[in-house]
């Protein structure tokens, strides 16, 4: 992780060994925590410089090693949505990126004043950020998965055979790009028929595999023992490595082309929405199942997948062939 401790306040870092350290998140997550913090920090002490404008090439100057905690106590919420103010018009965030970064800020200033306990008050207490709302994910119906499979189901190509089975599990058990290249042949239990999955923030669970994934990865894994390679990756590149996240997107941009899918905004991850969406919708999956098999946090992620089932009911009634009817009126 590529955070230059030198270059912060202490109280900082010890916030950047919080996230890693006692509460185990990725270091992809850690890094955009700490992007946004400092981004703040860099803003304030520019602003209470006096600088009548900010710009964001000074932001990339400013030197936040010397702020103490005593700098970190005089700020207040007005610096807070002054600082909102310069992402909107300056940086031209949209909503969505500026209400992520008011949570980096909650979290940051939540951990100073309960977990180290440095501040008496929390100026984010009463921040008033409005979520955007969030649009209904992308996903292939039933009948554009199966063509989408069938573009590598005849193929005796070894890499198409791998390929076969990375386009299964996308579309069946809605694996993250991450944890589907995180797999190893150790991840998975042929005879239980089911598969270990580290997911975000280093949590593990358990995917129950259905006849298809078997058949895939049983296809794939005699391809794949012959490889005798010593990685222990369960997907492997051409060179005998474990498989890049780039290259398997590459392989599903490739694959929605060939199926007639290209340029509607899909990608790997609208393939998990999918399989949601599938299970949802047409495998009657409960969303509390549903939560435990995508490994949401928040059963508050997993109800997105309940307003596309309002969608497609409303849409439904819209295309009934009676919608149109009316009673005739005298005239």
């Amino acid at each position: 992780m590529n955070i230059q401790h030198e270059e912060n306040p202490d109280f900082l870092n010890e916030y950047i060994t919080h996230l890693s350290v006692v509460k185990g998140l990725a270091d992809s997550t850690v890094m955009g925590y700490y992007q946004d913090v400092r981004q703040f920090l860099r803003f304030y002490v520019l602003d209470k410089a006096g600088n009548a404008r900010i710009t964001a090439d000074m932001m990339l100057d400013a030197d936040i090693r010397d702020m103490s905690i005593e700098d970190i106590r005089q700020i207040t919420l007005k610096d807070i949505y002054k600082y909102y103010n310069f992402l909107s018009n300056v940086c031209a965030n949209k909503g969505k990126i500026r209400c992520r970064k008011g949570s980096s800020l909650r979290s940051f200033f939540h951990y100073l004043t309960t977990q180290a306990k440095l501040l008496d008050h929390n100026p984010t207490e009463n921040l008033e950020i409005s979520s955007p709302r969030n649009p209904l994910p992308k996903y292939l119906n039933l009948n554009e998965s199966m063509d989408l499979l069938e573009t590598k189901a005849d193929s005796e190509n070894p890499a198409e055979i791998r390929d076969y089975c990375i386009l299964t599990l996308f579309l069946n058990c809605g694996l993250r790009l991450g944890e589907l290249v995180a797999l190893n042949l150790s991840s998975l239990d042929m005879q239980e028929e089911k598969m270990r999955i580290m997911g975000k923030g280093s949590k593990e669970r358990m995917i129950y595999l259905n006849p298809a994934c078997m058949t895939a990865l049983e296809e794939y894994l005699t391809i794949r023992r012959e490889m005798d390679a010593p990685d222990p990756a369960l997907f492997l590149s051409n060179q005998k490595k474990r498989i890049s996240r780039r290259r398997v997107q590459q392989i599903v941009e490739d694959s929605l082309k060939e199926a007639g899918l290209a340029g509607r905004g899909l990608s790997t991850h609208k393939l998990r929405h999918t399989a949601a969406t599938l299970m949802y919708q047409q495998g009657g999956t409960d969303i509390l199942t549903l939560k435990s098999i995508l490994g949401h946090e928040s059963i508050a992620t997993t109800q997105i997948y309940t307003h596309l089932g309002e969608t497609a009911e409303r849409e439904a009634m819209q295309n009934s062939p009676l919608a149109g009817t009316k009673r005739k009126s005298k005239s």
